[in-house]
């Protein structure tokens, strides 16, 4: 058979000549463009370089889920990094003190007790973070607030209940979901199978949706512990 010329042979001497870029091109291609992203005058300060951006967050859950507890983290961590911080409850929430943001394990922090919402507004002005528990107890302007502050680059924590005893989107909190960079949902555990927690089950009698009260008037429920518990 005669020989027949290999197409593919001119190709690959051309890669057995090509000369790979040494390890000092590469070192000087990455630090032009190291130079690229770095900022001219690396000894400014990164918010000046990134002013400080507003934003709200959102801690729902039923009860007994840990909402307060992330929240009173969040904050004091927010004290460690020196932010100047503000933490606002409603004052009809007296359950465990009337100036004091209280979980339900009895960890607590410092808080102004507010009659209603623009009240947080005005006495916000210097903070940049702004913690705000049960908030679905607030008046449906609480929503409008919480936009104006993050609009003026203060970070807004908000921890409240999500539904209320009957599964019904609780107050300004669906807003609140709806309007926020970052929603974290915590869960509590059911009492009765230990399955994830969906909802506040009321065991009292009462049919207002605003009653405070704690392990003695609710209990948290999984969805099929709640159905099979109301029907």
């Amino acid at each position: 058979m005669p020989n027949t010329p290999c197409t593919a042979w001119p190709d690959r001497m051309e890669i057995r000549n090509f000369a790979l870029p040494s390890f000092a091109h590469l070192q000087y291609a990455m630090s032009k463009e190291t130079d690229i992203l770095q900022p001219k005058n690396p000894s400014m300060h990164d918010t000046e370089i990134y002013p400080q951006r507003g934003r709200i967050d959102v801690i729902c859950g039923s009860m007994f889920s840990g909402k307060t507890e992330e929240l009173i983290r969040r904050i004091r961590r927010a004290r460690i990094a020196r932010q100047r911080v503000e933490i606002f409850k409603p004052e009809i929430d007296t359950r465990y003190s009337e100036s004091e943001v209280v979980s339900h394990d009895g960890d607590a922090i410092v808080s102004t007790p507010v009659a209603n919402s623009q009240a947080i507004l005005l006495l916000a002005s210097e903070a940049d973070v702004v913690g705000i528990d049960e908030a679905q107890f607030f008046d449906p302007g609480i929503v409008d607030v919480c936009n104006a502050l993050a609009n003026q680059g203060k970070r807004v924590v908000v921890a409240g209940l999500d539904m209320d005893f009957k599964g019904t989107p609780f107050g300004p909190m669906p807003a609140l979901c709806a309007i926020a960079e970052d929603v974290t949902k915590v869960h509590a555990i059911c009492v009765r199978c230990g399955n994830l927690a969906y909802i506040s089950h009321r065991i009292v009698e009462g049919d207002r949706q605003v009653m405070l009260g704690e392990q003695h008037e609710y209990e948290p429920l999984c969805r099929h512990c709640y159905e099979r518990g109301v029907l």
